[in-house]
């Protein structure tokens, strides 16, 4: 939905700037299949139209008033028809000039065959792939025969992870190009720290980068095993230390990757969010609905830190959080080159290793 709005927004710029000056503007995204009793009519939905008109109704009374100026410009008659006269006087009252000024939001239609759907627990539904698949975040039993080759459950991690390598839909954060990946990794383990010592009397409120070192120290047979992997992969990519195998049934696989440069790397950025739950931040940005769902559950001293963070980090600056998590030097259409020797061992193993099937 997302990807779609951003397209509406922008085709629409000139007249949204205009209508909003005045009133809000409210829409829907319809399909045509209103039965979602049975998991396979997901698959019938395919094209996406957007009908949006703002609360008082202004579009649709400005096509009203086009009709009938038509009618009073074509019509033998229509000169002397005091009725038509006063209703186009009437609504022109309410829309403003549409001769000079077109009130109209342009109908766009949209294929989307790839998308995320709370039904059913939530499924992640790839149908626009080489390989495509259904991952199915409550597990796929009482699914039943889906018209799709491939069908995991979010606990089948391996499978996902091969999944998602052989589509070429994600990339290491290592290996990425336009952000700082140490710092990433950084931010990935504080927050594996917060999830881990929230609940140990710990004090976590305004803590520096220096204090949260010195947790970490503190309480590092406390810290996860997501953190020792990840603090491995800070050391190789920092001072080139040894490189981690980080197999894909390690907990700590889905929070090295991003979704690579393609057209639904929003959709594979939520499922990662998924997939690394600890971090709240991908979380909250990439799937909201799930983020919080798990902040009703958190502990109060979690749930200070991540307000307190999300406001004084994210909120004052969420376009240059989103470029430094998801930001690219070159084009998404870009095939990017990797390096000769690291690439050549990443596309016969993956890239923390071979992924076990």
């Amino acid at each position: 939905s997302r990807g779609i709005l951003r397209q509406f927004i922008e085709e629409n710029e000139p007249a949204l700037f205009a209508l909003t000056a005045r009133d809000a503007v409210a829409g829907e995204l319809v399909n045509s299949v209103f039965d979602m009793s049975d998991p396979k009519r997901l698959f019938d939905i395919r094209r996406i139209v957007i009908e949006a008109d703002t609360t008082n109704g202004r579009i649709r009374r400005a096509a009203e008033l086009d009709a009938k100026v038509n009618r009073f410009l074509n019509e033998e008659d229509a000169w002397f028809d005091d009725v038509l006269i006063a209703e186009m006087i009437g609504l022109a009252g309410e829309t403003g000039d549409i001769v000079r000024n077109p009130v109209s939001l342009k109908k766009m239609e949209f294929e989307q065959r790839d998308f995320w759907t709370a039904h059913f627990g939530g499924l992640y539904l790839f149908q626009d792939l080489e390989l495509p698949g259904v991952i199915a975040s409550a597990g796929k039993e009482g699914l039943g025969e889906l018209p799709i080759e491939y069908v995991f459950g979010l606990e089948e991690r391996n499978r996902i992870a091969n999944f998602l390598d052989l589509n070429g839909l994600v990339e290491p954060i290592v290996k990425a190009r336009g952000i700082d990946a140490s710092a990433v990794l950084r931010q990935k383990m504080d927050f594996m720290m917060v999830d881990a010592l929230a609940d140990a009397g710990v004090d976590l409120a305004g803590r520096s980068r220096t204090d949260m070192r010195r947790l970490a120290r503190t309480h590092a047979g406390q810290l996860p095993e997501e953190f020792h992997a990840l603090a491995a992969l800070l050391n190789w990519a920092e001072s080139g230390g040894k490189w981690p195998t980080i197999a894909s049934d390690s907990p700590a696989y889905f929070y090295t990757l991003r979704a690579s440069g393609h057209k639904d790397a929003d959709l594979v950025n939520m499922l990662l969010a998924e997939l690394a739950p600890k971090d709240f931040r991908q979380l909250f940005i990439c799937h909201k609905e799930l983020f919080y769902r798990r902040y009703a559950g958190w502990s109060d001293t979690k749930k200070a830190y991540v307000v307190e963070y999300l406001l004084n980090e994210y909120q004052v600056d969420k376009v240059g959080a989103r470029k430094a998590l998801f930001g690219r030097d070159a084009p998404m259409e870009e095939e990017i080159k990797p390096e000769p020797d690291m690439d050549q061992l990443i596309e016969l193993v993956g890239p923390w290793g071979p992924v076990r099937r």
